[in-house]
């Protein structure tokens, strides 16, 4: 089958025909001139489908919270057309067979190419290091390591850790959070906090471990990978490594992009994340970053939470915010409308950088002939206020209810196959 995206404007750039055959991109053809399944794509944006390096699909274990197959849903109705998911899943993903169940749940939903991450350290219990070598060897063919949730806060470890994963072009992701620093942490540590109540989380707990993994990945020659980067003060360690050729690559969420530790004023729960929200200069220079390439991608952290985990007082709250499909519309909310990225810069922070940080082969390509067809087709002018009970995810835990966001994915394509036509699913 021949199919046509129509009338599309990849990167927002001049009008043609993505003609896609056998799951790869075989033309762009003149607007009108192509032959086949037609996509009626006029005046919308192509851009190559959205690679999430930090996703947590709950499964096994928590599938009253998000399923394999859910959360494939949600990415695709998002514009992705890969995940990674991370390893604090029950149990955890610390052998090659559990990290194998993930990624056949992944192939059997075939709505999006799902890519197990898997544990640092057996259980995440920070003592001993995980079976990253047999992983790495799995059908899955894991190359991101994290023990996410968790910080590996051992220096020895780390190190250990780092040095393993060269030997197979691994990365460790490191949530970066001195755990002693943060002994029950609820929020921000802030004037804020201090007037609200609640136990302050200081952005030196971030920083301390940057700071720290930075130096051991130079010391051994090897790549870390910072999660959620939420503080001022990581960027400017970030772009200090950088510029010592330190090889550190660095994410921030959509929702460290957009809102502030203002929220928590309302004690409402939706606005309780790990790592807190931070205050408007924060923000402010996250954006910048991301804008500069400090920071490389954005990722979304989707995390998924029943409803009884989240609607109860905020100490006793889960942390964590759902992502996958309103990533897009804050990035264009926070990044492309103010001129701070465009439609390229955009895709590659979405899309190239991630797959290359992941070494997946299969993603991140430009839309040219000969390319795998993974595409998100968007349009630029439309918008959607986001309604919790609409979302594709088995939860609801989203800190967007009824914000109005800017753009939306019409369609998206995985290896050729639409998954998304029309802005549902197909």
């Amino acid at each position: 089958m021949t199919l046509v995206l129509r009338g599309v404007r990849p990167y927002g750039e001049d009008a043609v025909d993505i003609v896609i055959a056998d799951g790869v991109i075989v033309d762009l053809a003149a607007p009108g001139s192509a032959d086949g399944e037609i996509v009626d794509a006029d005046g919308l944006v192509a851009l190559p489908g959205f690679v999430d390096l930090h996703t947590h699909l709950r499964e096994p274990g928590r599938e009253d919270a998000e399923t394999v197959l859910t959360g494939s849903r949600a990415a695709a109705l998002g514009g992705f057309t890969c995940v990674h998911a991370m390893a604090n899943t029950s149990p955890v993903a610390d052998t090659a067979g559990v990290v194998e169940q993930v990624w056949r749940l992944g192939q059997e939903a075939a709505l999006v190419d799902v890519r197990p991450v898997g544990a640092v350290t057996v259980g995440l219990a920070g003592e001993r290091m995980a079976e990253l070598g047999a992983m790495a060897g799995s059908a899955a063919e894991v190359r991101v390591f994290s023990d996410d949730g968790k910080c590996v806060h051992d220096a020895v470890l780390m190190r250990r850790a780092l040095e393993y994963v060269k030997a197979f072009d691994g990365v460790v992701a490191q949530h970066a959070q001195e755990p002693r620093l943060t002994e029950h942490a609820q929020m921000n540590e802030s004037e804020l906090s201090g007037r609200l109540g609640l136990a302050g989380w200081p952005a030196v707990a971030e920083e301390a471990i940057i700071a720290r993994d930075v130096l051991l990945a130079q010391h051994v020659g090897s790549r870390v990978h910072i999660c959620h980067l939420s503080t001022a003060g990581s960027v400017e360690i970030v772009r200090w490594a950088k510029s010592r050729g330190i090889d550190v690559t660095a994410e921030v969420t959509p929702h460290h992009l957009v809102l502030t530790e203002d929220l928590v004023a309302t004690y409402d729960p939706m606005f309780k994340v790990n790592p807190p929200l931070r205050t408007a200069a924060d923000v402010a220079a996250l954006r910048a970053a991301l804008a500069d390439g400090t920071i490389d991608i954005i990722a979304t952290d989707h995390a998924p939470h029943p409803h009884e985990d989240k609607d109860c007082e905020w100490a006793a709250a889960a942390m964590g915010m759902l992502g996958l499909e309103t990533a897009f519309g804050v990035a264009m909310e926070t990044m492309v409308a103010p001129g701070l990225l465009s439609w390229r810069a955009l895709a590659q922070r979405m899309s190239v950088a991630p797959a290359r940080i992941g070494r997946v082969r299969t993603q991140g390509h430009d839309l040219v002939p000969g390319a795998i067809a993974n595409i998100a087709v968007v349009d630029p002018s439309g918008t959607y206020v986001v309604d919790p009970m609409r979302l594709s995810s088995k939860s609801r835990n989203t800190p967007y209810a009824g914000r109005e966001l800017p753009g939306r994915v019409v369609h998206t394509i995985y290896a050729g196959t639409p998954t998304v036509l029309d802005g549902a699913l197909a």
